[in-house]
């Protein structure tokens, strides 16, 4: 088998729904960044075998080939839409990396795009062809509606289950936002950021305190353990991309830093409890290939909600200070179908500053208590 390597990784700003992104559809969010990708990369579009994009809430067709043919890649180069909720751009990347490993591709472009924003209005037809006049936020992630929870009601019975404060919740977000902001002053985020019209940077990490996400809205949960406001991710539009090549290509290229992605993994655990996915499918991971998380450098952990970040890094056994290490969701927003190409892009980015060698995991949750791991290890410079 042929090993896959990751030399680009980029990403738009993540904004929340309604913002600075919102006048654009998937194919114009999702298109500058492919074609910086391309730009980092040294590749041209002929050289793109595939082109695969996770997405959760555009309602069907096939955004991914719209933001192939919009970002100037030829027509001959196919492209494919995959919808794993949360997991999707994550899921992509992965799908990528078999094809390159299986011989069937040379270069892969994935990731995830999403828009809130631009999401469309959903309504039910029932047997007799009759269309509901309401219509509807999620479709059902299991066939069962008692195991089938809102994602916030999942996140607070997660916290009363595990007997996670709402103070440590809290605490969380403040840490989250805080490295996110010195992250972006000190310039670490600029080289994955590619400028959008009006946005050119993530628009929501701000300066938190304990008491203000104490004292923000309450969303779900028994008091002591619930999810307020301010320890949930905010809805938001963002895109993320990958470079992907086999070892022939990259053989022919001048790539100045690359990663190999070391392994890939999905697994499902009880759907009532959806954030506990992770766990399942890292440990997957680590069993399957021997690994021992104590020797990684760097993890980037899904943060849709503080108290599911919590509860995967705490049964992991994880160092805190390896985790999100320039902040996470909660400081800049979930764009559901592009969140797990997001934590790949950060990963990609945090291994640039360490040694050869040196390895990271992206994990992350979807809804109906399925979860996705990737492992990344940094080449030679």
């Amino acid at each position: 088998m042929s090993a896959a390597w990751m030399i680009a990784a980029r990403r738009s700003p993540v904004v929340p729904r309604g913002g600075a992104l919102a006048a654009l559809d998937v194919d114009a969010l999702a298109a500058p960044v492919i074609r910086a990708t391309l730009v980092d990369a040294v590749v041209s579009a002929a050289d793109v075998d595939e082109v695969i994009l996770g997405n959760g809430l555009y309602g069907g067709g096939n955004p991914a080939r719209r933001a192939a043919l919009l970002a100037g890649l030829g027509e001959e180069t196919p492209a494919l839409t995959l919808d794993r909720q949360c997991c999707s751009g994550l899921d992509a990347i992965a799908l990528g990396a078999r094809l390159i490993e299986s011989g069937a591709a040379d270069c892969v472009l994935a990731g995830g795009v999403e828009s809130y924003s631009r999401a469309p209005e959903r309504h039910a037809v029932d047997a007799a062809g009759a269309v509901s006049s309401t219509p509807y936020a999620r479709p059902p992630f299991t066939p069962w509606p008692d195991r089938d929870p809102e994602m916030t009601e999942a996140a607070a019975a997660l916290a009363v289950h595990l007997g996670i404060s709402a103070k440590r919740q809290a605490d969380w977000a403040v840490e989250s936002h805080a490295r996110a902001l010195a992250a972006d002053r000190a310039g670490a985020l600029s080289p994955e950021l590619v400028e959008m019209p009006e946005a050119a940077w993530d628009a929501y990490m701000r300066a938190l305190t304990t008491s203000t996400c104490m004292r923000s809205r309450h969303l779900a949960g028994a008091e002591g353990f619930e999810v307020r406001a301010a320890t949930a991710a905010v809805s938001a539009d963002a895109a993320a991309m990958v470079c992907l090549v086999s070892e022939r290509l990259l053989s022919r290229l001048a790539s100045a830093f690359c990663c190999r992605i070391e392994g890939a993994a999905s697994a499902g655990c009880d759907p009532a409890l959806p954030g506990l996915a992770p766990v399942a499918a890292t440990r997957k991971l680590a069993a399957r290939d021997g690994l021992n998380l104590e020797t990684l450098q760097v993890f980037e952990v899904m943060e849709a909600y503080a108290a599911q970040a919590i509860a995967c890094v705490d049964a992991l056994g994880l160092d805190t200070d390896r985790v999100n290490r320039s902040g996470g969701a909660l400081a800049r927003g979930h764009p559901i179908g592009a969140s797990g190409a997001i934590l790949a892009v950060r990963l990609f980015h945090e291994l640039h500053g360490e040694e050869a060698g040196a390895r990271g995991l992206a994990a992350i949750a979807s809804a109906g208590g399925l979860g996705t791991a990737l492992l990344l290890q940094r080449g030679a410079a």
